[in-house]
């Protein structure tokens, strides 16, 4: 494993400690993490088995298969969950009354498996009163604590905006006149995965599924998806509703690419639009629109903005323009603006008028307005920003015009 890739320990301190933090605020005593996601935050590594980490000691992992990739946490090999217990009692460790499992993420069984074997009662919100061997749920702390990224997590949010932006440049290399958008699609994840992309990007929520991200071409844009994504398009078979359909690229209509920055665990956001010939003026003005209210953000967006806030000026914005009906889809639109980033592609804040977060110091979120414009296609620009002291900082640094693709 590439050493860049690997947190240091002092990252993972400074998670632990937020995460005790976050039990003892809510009077817990422990969390136990099973989710590819949270074992990854936690650890710095996927693997078979459990995090354990109680509110006053250090954490202790119990792998039920060979392939824990660090020795700097203590961890143990178990057979089956019901081993964990008498591990903690051998190793000095108390058994906590109060113990906090992921109700978002793990499998019903594999919950229900855990509350027996520490022997809790039905799980209640963080927000509820939480009383002995009553266990809280874990996804809503985490997923909260993971809006404030550590300095590591932002240095690795860069590197994908830095290669991202390296395998944007080649893409208008893809194209030649009559190609499909399937196929224009395949040659740019080619590029990515030479470069380095890890080939698919996480995603929070029941059955959001995707692959590398999007190629929209022309009137797909315009078809909804059943997915909570800013803009859908059919897909090739009724199994995979999203993305690129076989459109053809021909001229007067636009294509949008909107592949995820995967280079790294932490995923970076960049969508850039093409024409393919010349677009009519509706498209270049709502294009136009779309960098000024990317502008607005950068004048305007510092730590204690509400989201809502910035969701409803964009929202205004496109209004003015006239652009409103077009603006984040046509027959099904979306309601947000922009969304966190991190280890997935969804994580908080979300920018929409129903938020009541706001921005703080070291979040990181993707800004996407964009419009679908009927036989015409998606235009807009996304960015991946890093929330400062002083205000926005861009981290996928790439020239956002409308660019024509030529033979």
């Amino acid at each position: 494993m590439n050493p860049i890739n690997i947190p240091p320990k002092q990252d993972l301190e400074i998670k632990w400690r937020r995460l005790q933090q976050a039990m003892h605020a809510h009077n817990l005593d422990a969390c136990l993490i099973g989710s590819n996601v949270h074992l990854y935050y936690l650890t710095g590594t996927i693997f078979s088995g459990y995090f354990y980490l109680s509110v006053q000691e250090p954490p202790l992992c119990f792998t039920k298969r060979a392939g824990f990739l660090r020795d700097d946490i203590e961890h143990c090999m178990i057979r089956k969950p019901e081993d964990i217990p008498d591990v903690l009692t051998q190793t000095g460790r108390a058994l906590p009354q109060r113990l906090m499992l992921e109700g978002d993420q793990i499998t019903y069984n594999e919950y229900m498996r855990l509350q027996r074997i520490f022997n809790t009662c039905t799980s209640v919100h963080v927000s509820d009163s939480v009383s002995n061997n009553v266990s809280a749920d874990a996804t809503a702390i985490l997923r909260q604590l993971r809006m404030i990224k550590t300095p590591w997590e932002i240095g690795q949010l860069r590197t994908s905006a830095k290669i991202q932006a390296e395998v944007q440049a080649l893409i208008p290399a893809c194209y030649r006149p009559g190609i499909s958008d399937i196929e224009f699609q395949a040659a740019i994840e080619k590029i990515a995965r030479l470069q380095g992309s890890l080939g698919i990007f996480r995603g929070f929520g029941n059955n959001m599924e995707i692959h590398m991200g999007s190629v929209l071409a022309g009137e797909n844009a315009e078809a909804p998806s059943p997915y909570d994504f800013a803009l859908g398009g059919e897909g090739i078979h009724p199994a995979a509703p999203i993305g690129a359909n076989g459109t053809i690229l021909h001229p007067g209509t636009s294509v949008m690419v909107d592949i995820g920055g995967a280079y790294t665990a932490y995923i970076s956001d960049m969508t850039r639009t093409y024409a393919i010939g010349k677009l009519p003026d509706i498209a270049c003005k709502a294009h136009q629109v779309s960098i000024e209210i990317q502008e607005y953000f950068l004048q305007t967006a510092r730590p204690g903005t509400f989201c809502a806030d910035l969701y409803n000026h964009s929202l205004e914005m496109a209004k003015k323009a006239g652009l409103d009906a077009y603006f984040m889809g046509t027959a099904s639109q979306a309601k947000f603006v922009g969304h966190g980033l991190g280890i997935e592609i969804n994580e908080p804040p979300v920018l929409t008028s129903r938020s009541k977060d706001f921005l703080q110091e070291n979040m990181t979120f993707a800004l996407e307005p964009k419009f679908v414009l009927p036989k015409i296609g998606a235009v807009g620009v996304e960015n991946t920003w890093l929330v400062t002291a002083g205000g926005l900082e861009k981290l996928t640094v790439f020239p956002e015009e409308l660019m024509e693709l030529k033979t």
